[in-house]
């Protein structure tokens, strides 16, 4: 059974602005609802690499294995920078412009996918995160780990949505103003190289 501290503890997870959400925000003021639904997709599934990572103890191996970190790290500060281009680029693929080109749902779920995939810290985050939550009961453990990654991909998959139904609920009022769209074209590449930043400074 699920227990109200792990429902409760994953809400506020779930709910604070990360990389995945300014994604989504900026993808639903881009494109538009549904492309801010399928940036949530993607974000979603790009968790369960992740999650099976902390099930089968590979995350304590990324942990330790201080190279593997540097690697995935690297990749993923490499990416979010490209992501910072792309947001202040004019025509780049999260710009925000009338004019904007329209992407396939699949490019922006697997640009989704790839936020949280070259997140190493996300390996270790489950790692500590889920044991606290379990019975203890040995036999069950793989499947109890499991059933909360689930939970706490289904939460994810559904404040991401509300993110991106709100920007997207924004788009035509921000898309008749060149100054608006400017300055969060700016905003967004700001916030991704810093995210970057950020990530390029964490430890194992």
């Amino acid at each position: 059974m699920i227990s109200v501290q792990f429902l409760l503890t994953a809400f506020v997870v779930v709910l604070a602005p990360g990389t995945g959400v300014v994604y989504t925000l900026a993808t639903g003021l881009g494109q538009g609802r549904r492309a801010a639904i399928w940036a949530a997709l993607g974000c979603t599934f790009g968790i369960v690499p992740h999650l099976l990572a902390a099930v089968l103890g590979l995350a304590a191996l990324l942990h330790t294995s201080a190279l593997l970190f540097q690697v995935v790290k690297f990749a993923g500060v490499a990416y979010l920078l490209w992501l910072a281009w792309q947001a202040l680029r004019s025509g780049g693929a999260l710009a925000i412009s009338p004019a904007a080109r329209r992407v396939n749902g699949w490019q922006i779920a697997r640009r989704g996918a790839l936020i949280n995939i070259l997140n190493p810290k996300l390996s270790i985050f489950f790692l500590a995160l889920l044991p606290p939550f379990l019975s203890g009961t040995a036999a069950t453990a793989t499947s109890e780990m499991l059933s909360l990654g689930a939970v706490f991909m289904a939460m994810t998959f559904a404040v991401f949505v509300l993110y991106g139904v709100f920007a997207a609920s924004a788009r035509n009022l921000i898309l008749s103003s060149e100054t608006a769209m400017r300055w969060l074209n700016r905003s967004f590449a700001a916030i991704f190289a810093a995210l970057g930043a950020r990530l390029a400074l964490e430890r194992a």
